[in-house]
């Protein structure tokens, strides 16, 4: 018995030490953002963060990936696009050029942008097959009604990446930003799992 008590003892001490160095994290990574810890415990509110309006793009096309997904189901068009895809990258990298950026690391992020929509396209399908009650009945155009969508969001894609340019890399003050953005957008469109988890590979070359 006395042996428990000591082991629980040893496991309670370092999980507070893991928490506290967690907190000391997220209050450094706030402040980098100008969070102070008085508005992060009081605030309801998060303040926005300079990486939210890109965030908020990437769950727009994410969530774009579901009119693709029902475009597709039940017909012959795979979900894999290697020519298309290949006209998005380097159109991508080209608006990149102009705009005075880099192209690859810009295409790099319109790859994860492609990967996370047929991540979306793909569980979609899996669930419409095993649970064809679910399935959408009406066929959006691919043509008219969704790839207009996702050529302004590629623009507006290029224009928020100039903006933040400065403030994307590896650092704690980016990735402070992001956790925030990503909770901001998470809190908007309320994504599911399959949407969430997208949203998040989606997003993760902002900060590499």
């Amino acid at each position: 018995m006395r042996e428990r008590q000591v082991q629980m003892s040893i496991e309670n001490s370092f999980t507070k030490s893991v928490y506290a160095g967690l907190a000391t994290l997220m209050v450094a990574g706030l402040s980098s953002v100008g969070v102070t810890p008085a508005t992060a415990a009081s605030a309801r509110v998060l303040p926005k963060s300079e990486l939210t309006s890109l965030v908020d793009l990437a769950a727009e096309r994410i969530l774009l990936a579901d009119k693709v997904a029902a475009a597709k189901f039940g017909t012959t068009v795979p979900i894999e696009d290697p020519v298309r895809e290949q006209q998005v990258l380097d159109q991508a990298a080209a608006l990149a050029a102009d705009a005075g950026i880099d192209p690859e690391g810009t295409a790099d992020f319109f790859r994860a942008q492609i990967e996370m929509s047929k991540f979306v396209q793909q569980g979609l399908h899996d669930l419409w097959t095993e649970h064809p009650e679910l399935a959408p009945v009406e066929r959006p155009d691919l043509a008219t009604e969704v790839r207009p969508a996702l050529d302004r969001i590629t623009v507006e894609f290029i224009d928020q990446l100039v903006r933040t340019e400065d403030l994307r890399g590896s650092t704690l003050r980016c990735k402070a930003s992001l956790i925030l953005a990503k909770e901001q957008v998470n809190r908007r469109y309320d994504l599911d799992r399959l949407h969430g988890r997208a949203l998040r590979g989606a997003i993760e070359p902002v900060c590499t």
